[in-house]
């Protein structure tokens, strides 16, 4: 948040991610419950907005999140684990013209992403991080985009796959009590179809 200027977080906690198996996926609202324990203290906004939407792509879920809060200015935040993929999403580089996209190091994967497809197209656009990146130039006008900000933290080794693994049966330990969502304000609800998993920086 720092690096980026950002205002706060938004997580996006979505029905489930397209090119992942549904088999051994926690229910939505138990997601939604741990993701909210794992936030709780800082300046994270989890929400569930996609289920909402009725989106099943991270570039529909996007373009109605750009449409509905037209006063924010939005950052995509992704790990580098998902830049070495993102040639396999939807309209990957429709996402890359709605939003600047920052690029946080992922133990193993760094070398991956690097050499993917989609960072040979969007290599050109690379931009150092900076306050500014979000929002406008010193001039006032607004930045361009695409625009591609890696950021290079203490890479944490820690891995959702791995943690399951670990430990299958921890959903069985989330209080299964309805939840609201943050952003919404609305019940998060199960739905039974898949989605995406993203979060994204707002600047407001």
């Amino acid at each position: 948040m720092r690096a980026l200027g950002l205002d706060e977080v938004w997580w996006l906690v979505s029905p489930g991610n397209v090119l992942k198996p549904v088999e051994g996926m926690a229910d939505l609202p138990v997601r939604y419950a741990s993701a909210r324990r794992v936030a709780r203290g800082v300046p994270i906004r989890v929400t569930a907005i996609e289920a909402e939407m009725g989106t099943r792509y991270t570039v529909d879920t996007l373009s109605q999140i750009v449409r509905r809060y037209p006063r924010f200015r939005f950052i995509w935040l992704m790990g580098a684990d998902n830049l070495a993929q993102f040639h396999r999403w939807r309209d990957w580089r429709g996402i890359a013209r709605l939003m600047p996209i920052a690029v946080i190091a992922r133990p193993g994967y760094d070398a991956h992403a690097m050499a993917s497809p989609a960072m040979v197209w969007l290599r050109r656009w690379r931009r150092r991080h900076g306050q500014e990146s979000l929002a406008k130039d010193g001039s006032g006008a607004r930045r361009r985009i695409p625009a591609l900000y890696p950021l290079q933290f203490d890479p944490d080794p820690m891995s959702a796959t791995a943690i399951r693994a670990a430990d299958p049966d921890w959903h069985r330990r989330i209080p299964a009590f309805p939840m609201r969502d943050m952003l919404t304000k609305h019940p998060v609800r199960q739905v039974s179809r898949k989605g995406s998993l993203a979060s994204l920086g707002a600047k407001s």
